[in-house]
């Protein structure tokens, strides 16, 4: 006879007061293990050299949309009065996000199994609706989401194409990579939602320069972050500047919905 296994308790509470049992929840729930930390781990490498790439896709379909575009001007998705300007990819104010982003996705090559990882993942997620930051940055949840979804196809292309990889080890990194997106996602719904609100105490809130953890410098060091004219050392490319065009998959060379191995990366 089949065993039954024992239903595990989940204080409802917790999930919303308690950031490390929501994780340890999540981790539980997404059978996120030691196996998904050494594959990142290891495949961290494979991850950064598609940095540069993923950051100017990334920002090149941000500015497809007036909606996304208008928050690069007016720090808000919904804000709907007159632009006095439009960004493009070389706006000075776009740079300056890139940095971020590419400070960003280098963190999520990080150590996933210190509190830390996971801490700064929710911080990203409360400073996109006003709180924490000197000055307020407001994106409505769905645009969050769907950019995380577009980065996660990006980076699942571009490894499935690595000439070079086993098979098991690009699964092993695509699945771990996913859940730790589909984690951020759920750390970004957690301030957007409105069952948090009985919970929280917005004066509890520290606010703290980008970047920074518990008065702490966590992204955008020298050793995390490529400055924008700078290499990445693995970053393949026949730019001069080593970054590959925007909407050029790094590791096949062909654009980012295309098929194919065209070159290696490493």
């Amino acid at each position: 006879m089949a065993t039954t296994r024992p239903m595990k308790h989940i204080d409802r509470e917790d999930l919303y007061t308690n950031l490390e049992a929501r994780v340890m929840y999540l981790h539980s729930f997404l059978d996120f293990s030691s196996r998904d930390i050494e594959a990142l781990i290891t495949g961290a490498k494979y991850v950064k050299a598609l940095i540069p790439a993923v950051v100017n896709i990334v920002y090149k379909k941000l500015l497809q949309y007036d909606i996304t575009a208008r928050a690069f001007t007016t720090r808000s998705t919904s804000f709907e009065g007159p632009l006095d300007e439009v960004p493009d990819e070389n706006s000075p104010q776009i740079l300056h996000r890139k940095m971020f982003l590419r400070a960003y996705l280098t963190k999520l090559c990080s150590d996933p199994s210190k509190m830390e990882f996971w801490e700064y993942l929710d911080k990203v997620g409360m400073m996109h609706v006003g709180l924490g930051r000197k000055h307020p940055l407001h994106i409505e949840y769905v645009h969050l989401g769907v950019c995380l979804g577009f980065i996660q196809d990006i980076m699942t292309e571009a490894i499935l194409s690595h000439p070079r990889l086993h098979i098991q080890r690009k699964t092993a990194l695509v699945k771990a990579l996913n859940k730790v997106i589909w984690i951020q996602n759920d750390l970004m719904a957690k301030w957007h939602v409105k069952e948090r609100d009985e919970f929280l105490n917005e004066s509890d809130i520290e606010v703290e320069k980008e970047g920074y953890l518990h008065g702490k410098r966590i992204i955008g060091d020298s050793t995390e972050s490529e400055s924008e004219s700078g290499d990445h050392p693995d970053a393949p490319s026949d730019h001069p500047g080593g970054i590959p065009a925007a909407g050029v998959c790094p590791f096949s060379g062909m654009s980012a919905t295309g098929a194919g191995v065209a070159k290696e990366a490493v």
